[in-house]
C-alpha cells in the first residue's frame, strides 16, 4: 500500500464508504474503482479487504473472473475483439491477429506508449454484425482484416502520432 498516493487511498476509502449499508457491496465498489482508475491492483484490493472484511482471495477471484476488471492499467483505447462463436466463424481470430501484428502486442497487453490494449472477449452480444470489435464503446461491425490499419490510424491521428 505504500505505493499509493494518499489522495488515491482517500478516494478508495470514499468509494467503500458509499456502499457501507449494502449487503453485498463488492461488485459496486470494484466497479467504481475500475471506472475511477482503470484497473484494480493488489494493493487496492488489500484496502478494499480491510474496509469490507472480504478476504483478498475472494476479491482477487472476482477481479480475475470478470473480464471488465483488470489487474493492470489498460491503454487509453481498449480494443475489444469478440471471439464468440458468430464472430469466430466469420474470421475474428484473424482480426485479433492483425491488431496484434499491427500494434506489436498480444491480447491482454498494452502498447508501450499506453495508447492501446487488446482484449479478446468471449461474446459482446453483437452476433448479427459479426465479426465485431469495440473501442471504448464504439462498435465496429463486420470488421475485416483489411480495415484494422485504418481503425488504428484513426486513433493515432487523434493523438497526433502520424
Amino acid at each position: 500500500m505504500s505505493h499509493l498516493q494518499a489522495a488515491a487511498v482517500k478516494k478508495i476509502n470514499e468509494i467503500c464508504d458509499r456502499y457501507v449499508d449494502e449487503k453485498t457491496p463488492l461488485m459496486m465498489i470494484l466497479s467504481d474503482i475500475q471506472k475511477e482508475y482503470g484497473y484494480i491492483p493488489l494493493e487496492v484490493q488489500e484496502i478494499v479487504s480491510e474496509r469490507t472484511g472480504i478476504s483478498v482471495a475472494e476479491i482477487y477471484g472476482v477481479v480475475t473472473f470478470y473480464s471488465f476488471f483488470s489487474l493492470e492499467p489498460k491503454g487509453k483505447y481498449v480494443i475489444g475483439c469478440c471471439l464468440g462463436t458468430a464472430c469466430y466463424v466469420k474470421g475474428a481470430q484473424q482480426i485479433v491477429d492483425k491488431f496484434s501484428e499491427y500494434l506489436g502486442i498480444g491480447p491482454g497487453e498494452t502498447t508501450e506508449d499506453g495508447l492501446f490494449t487488446i482484449d479478446a472477449l468471449r461474446c459482446i452480444g453483437a452476433c448479427g454484425i459479426a465479426p465485431a470489435v469495440t473501442i471504448n464503446g464504439t462498435v465496429y461491425p463486420k470488421m475485416t482484416v483489411d480495415a484494422v490499419s485504418g481503425v488504428i490510424k484513426k486513433y493515432k491521428d487523434m493523438e497526433g502520432q502520424f
